[in-house]
């Protein structure tokens, strides 16, 4: 089963922070928007990549609150691109059209590719920007693999995080049953770890919402309370817990069982894709300071989550990423 994510967490990484910085007379072309390395955006093809938005008529909609800023926008997202043209070629690596929408896909669901689009589109986003930022959190997947700043996505290595987070995919059958005091929780304790097949008699006994009528399977995350008592529990046994107005809880681990990689492999993956993610930014990060980006000044600054402010200079991209206003799924 596919769960929809935002795409605010599938693009995560994907920004552009623009600040104030010195340099040369030379790359002041005022009919060059943005410098990326030795490339330049001219203000024509920047204005040509913001007519083209503008077809969408839900991405004018979005744009016409506020005309300068979608343009800072889409130049921004311009620059990105570029930088990442330029990584890619740096390291070897590379994202076609159809690994793109299928990592998409992976990540809303297959069926939720088309209205992805259509709510990025209330946003501001075209659908192709929708797919750049995808390809370029592939192509930091790629870009850590092949510099060794994170594992490869292969079979051996997602096997291997397995092996080593094995707890965190552990099912605990668990049940809890409130009872009034210690005297009874020892009591009921002690039924249970004789008789577990007892278990809905005993929680019958002692109805309401603090008692689970019949045991269920946690993940580890997902416990209710208790949750490192739990881990640390035997299972056919169990532990009291007095609860300040409520009562004494007894908690009662009935077994314990560890799904085997291949029904956990699509968790074990975002696992591993969020720290590649993260050691590839990096990497890009200081490929992106490397080769410098330099911004026409006419077009201001852009900072965190591409808030604009006006400067009288001229403005570089620096270290420091944040997270833009990418698309949002909406849930």
């Amino acid at each position: 089963m596919h769960m929809r994510r935002s795409a605010r967490s599938v693009l995560a990484g994907a920004a552009v922070v623009l600040a104030v910085a010195g340099l040369a007379g030379c790359r002041t072309d005022p009919s060059v928007a943005a410098y990326v390395g030795d490339a330049k955006i001219t203000v024509a093809a920047l204005e040509s990549a913001v007519d083209a938005r503008l077809t969408d008529p839900d991405v004018a909609a979005y744009a016409a609150s506020d005309r300068n800023a979608f343009t800072r926008r889409v130049l921004s997202l311009l620059v990105l691109s570029r930088v990442y043209d330029a990584a890619a070629e740096q390291y070897h690596v590379s994202a076609t059209g159809d690994e793109v929408l299928a990592y998409l896909g992976q990540v809303v669901g297959p069926d939720g590719v088309e209205q992805e689009f259509q709510q990025d589109a209330a946003q501001g986003f075209a659908r192709a920007d929708v797919l750049e930022l995808v390809r370029e959190q592939l192509l930091r997947l790629r870009i850590a693999g092949a510099t060794g700043a994170s594992d490869a996505l292969s079979d051996e290595s997602l096997r291997a995080r397995y092996q080593k987070d094995l707890a965190q995919y552990q099912q605990y059958q668990l049940g809890y049953v409130t009872v009034p005091d210690q005297a009874t929780a020892d009591a009921v304790l002690a039924q249970l770890q004789a008789q577990p097949a007892s278990y809905p008699q005993v929680a019958a006994a002692f109805p309401g919402s603090n008692t689970l009528p019949r045991i269920s399977p946690y993940a580890r995350a997902d416990i209710p309370a208790f949750g490192d008592q739990v881990a640390a529990t035997a299972p056919g046994t169990g532990f009291t817990s007095p609860v300040q107005g409520v009562g004494v809880v007894v908690t009662f681990v009935a077994g314990v069982t560890t799904p085997p990689f291949e029904d956990v492999r699509d968790q074990v993956a975002a696992s591993v894709r969020k720290g590649a993610d993260s050691a590839g930014q990096q990497v890009v990060d200081g490929f992106r300071d490397h080769i410098g980006v330099t911004v026409n000044p006419r077009f201001g600054v852009v900072k965190d989550q591409l808030v604009v402010e006006d400067t009288g200079g001229v403005v570089d991209i620096l270290d420091k990423a944040a997270q833009p206003s990418s698309p949002s799924a909406g849930g």
